[in-house]
């Protein structure tokens, strides 16, 4: 689980990196699910491994919860269109 949630992390980072690009701020309203399923990934690997092997889980929390504040702002600045 540590290891889908990493990878689906970095993948919902390169996708929010895109989304920053102007006229490509409506990514965000679909990225902001992908996050969340990420984030879920996450908490049950954290939830089901044992502790010393939980990095990867924690860090594929921190990345999908990253994306999705900063999903969150742009769609805010920028109202999902630019």
């Amino acid at each position: 689980m540590g290891l889908i949630s990493l990878l689906w992390g970095i993948v919902a980072m390169i996708w929010m990196v895109l989304a920053l690009i102007p006229l490509l701020g409506w990514g965000n309203w679909f990225l902001i699910p992908f996050a969340a399923v990420g984030a879920i990934i996450a908490a049950i690997g954290v939830l089901f491994t044992r502790s010393e092997k939980r990095g990867r889980a924690k860090t594929g929390l921190v990345l999908n919860g990253i994306v999705i504040v900063v999903a969150i702002v742009r769609l805010g600045i920028g109202g999902g269109v630019i």
